[in-house]
């Protein structure tokens, strides 16, 4: 670095280089699960359907004792049971 002249353009730090790491967020995940639909309106309902299951069976259970999440996961599957019987 030094014969090129270079010394100061080095870059050197603990976060500089964080491509690596950037690609494992959650919004590229969601992107790199996109590119598996060929069509936009496929795509569409996929999400929708998914949005609707998953704010349904989300019962956060890292914030909730054992016997609430299952209570609450109980009640969710009754439920869901009922809507594919009715």
């Amino acid at each position: 670095m030094k014969d090129i002249g270079n010394i100061d353009r080095k870059e050197v730090g603990r976060h500089l280089n964080n491509r690596a790491e950037n690609s494992h967020l959650p919004f590229r995940l969601r992107e790199r699960a996109m590119l598996s639909f060929r069509r936009m309106s496929n795509l569409q309902k996929f999400a929708s359907t998914h949005a609707s299951l998953h704010n349904h069976f989300n019962l956060d259970r890292h914030i909730n004792r054992r016997q609430t999440f299952k209570f609450n996961r109980d009640a969710a599957l009754l439920e869901w049971r009922q809507l594919l019987v009715g």
